[in-house]
């Protein structure tokens, strides 16, 4: 393939016309054999790469000129590069550290805010009449009640829920999955882990989940640091841990 097919491909993956008004249109892409696959496939992937790059770089509101982004990596095809490798490696350092101090600053600024959220949330939550409030700070209403035995903290319980934050986003699901979790209640956040204790077999309780209880300052997938966590639990089953 020839270097200019090649950057017109990441030029396609970076949202960028593949030709300027003076230039003729650029030649079809064949895709008859493995081979022109292949390498239409690497250059996609160059291309999706460095787009995901930029955006996650502009979500902490780092802005580069994506033509400039074309056109060195167009010069490095062509090994005329205006800057020496050691100046590159410089200048992407820098960016490097200014993109992770505005990442941590970003988080900090969450942080601080799902904390106070979650503090006011709670706190309005436990004057509901059907919200029991725990020593630990766990709260939880019974949404249907078992007669099943309840768990101990060293059993393995199968489960469906539902996974909400505040505004309601869900990031997690085992009814989207269509398959039960099954796991040892001793693995799992500490809210967990004392919630389904309380619950018999065959129960369907809510719990709101302080951020000390579930994952704290740490993130995962859609949770960012200090969120307070909303659960929907259906405790289905005590797994015979002898098996």
């Amino acid at each position: 393939m020839k270097k200019t097919a090649i950057a017109t491909l990441v030029l396609a993956g970076l949202g960028l016309s593949a030709c300027q008004p003076e230039q003729s249109k650029p030649e079809e892409v064949k895709l008859e054999n493995t081979e022109q696959q292949q390498a239409y496939g690497l250059g996609v992937s160059v291309g999706q790469f460095i787009d995901q790059k930029l955006d996650s770089q502009e979500q902490v509101e780092v802005q580069l000129d994506r033509e400039l982004v074309i056109k060195g990596f167009t010069d490095a095809l062509t090994a005329e590069s205006r800057m020496t490798q050691e100046e590159i490696q410089k200048v992407l350092t820098a960016l490097d550290s200014q993109v992770n101090e505005k990442q941590q600053a970003m988080a900090e600024q969450q942080s601080e805010k799902n904390l106070a959220e979650g503090q006011a949330f709670l706190e309005e939550n436990a004057a509901r009449e059907e919200v029991t409030v725990t020593e630990s700070g766990l709260q939880y209403e019974v949404l249907e009640q078992g007669d099943g035995p309840k768990p101990s903290a060293e059993d393995t319980v199968k489960v469906h829920y539902l996974g909400t934050l505040l505004d309601g986003t869900k990031f997690d699901s085992s009814y989207d999955r269509n398959e039960p979790a099954v796991f040892p209640l001793n693995r799992v956040i500490s809210g967990w882990t004392e919630g389904v204790q309380l619950m018999n077999v065959g129960s369907k309780y809510k719990f709101y989940i302080p951020s000390e209880l579930a994952y704290g300052e740490r993130s995962t997938g859609k949770i960012t640091p200090n969120s307070t966590l909303i659960f929907e639990v259906e405790l289905m089953d005590i797994e015979d841990n002898t098996k």
